[in-house]
């Protein structure tokens, strides 16, 4: 499974932010890992320059083999706390496909 870094100029610290990505998103979604082609992040920072209290977004899009792709994104005070809730509702989605395509 390849992963896809994708920021805007506000997020910062993007080679070991990428490698923090790849290592938490390689273990969170590791039980799809051969049902997935790729995962592309991206993130942002939705207000720029002026804070806010849910300023930073991670958009989350898992390409699975054959299939369209599934997407889920989260806004948070922070990158990691993004990343965070973005991935927790991919996890769920993809549950819920391969669930109801195992059914079938």
């Amino acid at each position: 499974m390849l992963v896809q870094l994708n920021t805007d100029r506000h997020v910062e610290g993007r080679e070991a932010l990428a490698q923090e990505i790849e290592a938490t998103l390689s273990e969170a979604l590791d039980r799809f890992s051969d049902r997935i082609t790729r995962v592309e992040v991206h993130l942002s920072d939705v207000n720029s320059h002026k804070g806010g209290d849910a300023d930073k977004r991670c958009v989350l899009e898992a390409r699975p083999k054959g299939r369209e792709p599934i997407s889920a994104s989260h806004q948070a005070p922070s990158v990691d706390l993004a990343m965070s809730g973005a991935t927790e509702k991919l996890k769920r989605a993809l549950d819920s496909t391969f669930g109801k395509l195992d059914q079938r």
